[in-house]
């Protein structure tokens, strides 16, 4: 191999470094692949383990964190979705036992919803096998790579809620 021509860096095989801005475009990509493959085995198994949905597992869980229930409002607006797609899950769910609808005092137009003590139990039970399959699917990473990979995603939370930095 002669020596490269003066001012022409020496040429080699392998390709170089990727641009932040291109590894910044990999590891968007790598995580939405990540989120979806996690998140389609877990739609799969819930449907098939429990007979029911990832949208009614996250209403579910919304109610379970707030025994006393939340306005229908309060639960889109923190599952982030609309009312209608809201008010179809807890039709539903009203129907099996699993969430009841209780006036809210005061305003004859707005209703509160809670689950049942059937809907306790049921969303416990899906609760503990769901930890169970997540724990199972990230299982390959060790106690000493999860805080770090927890702390560097929690840093992109913050910076996608507020564009400053000022979480």
């Amino acid at each position: 191999m002669s020596a490269p021509e003066p001012g022409r860096p020496e040429r080699t095989d392998q390709a170089p470094p990727a641009s932040p801005s291109k590894q910044r475009l990999r590891l968007w990509l790598r995580m939405l692949e990540a989120t979806r493959h996690i998140e389609a085995r877990l739609r799969d198994e819930l449907r098939t383990e429990h007979d029911s949905t990832l949208p009614r597992f996250d209403v579910l869980a919304a109610l379970y964190r707030r025994p006393d229930g939340l306005r229908m409002s309060e639960l889109s607006a923190m599952l982030k979705v609309s009312n209608g797609n809201v008010t179809g899950i807890v039709e539903r769910l009203v129907s099996e036992g699993h969430v009841e609808r209780l006036r809210v005092e005061g305003d004859r137009r707005a209703m509160r919803v809670r689950l049942t003590e059937a809907g306790r139990a049921r969303f416990a039970g899906m609760a503990a096998w769901h930890e169970a399959r997540v724990n199972d699917l990230l299982g390959d990473f060790d106690t000493e790579e999860l805080a770090p990979m927890i702390a560097l995603l929690a840093r992109i939370g913050r910076e996608t809620n507020d564009p400053d930095g000022r979480a």
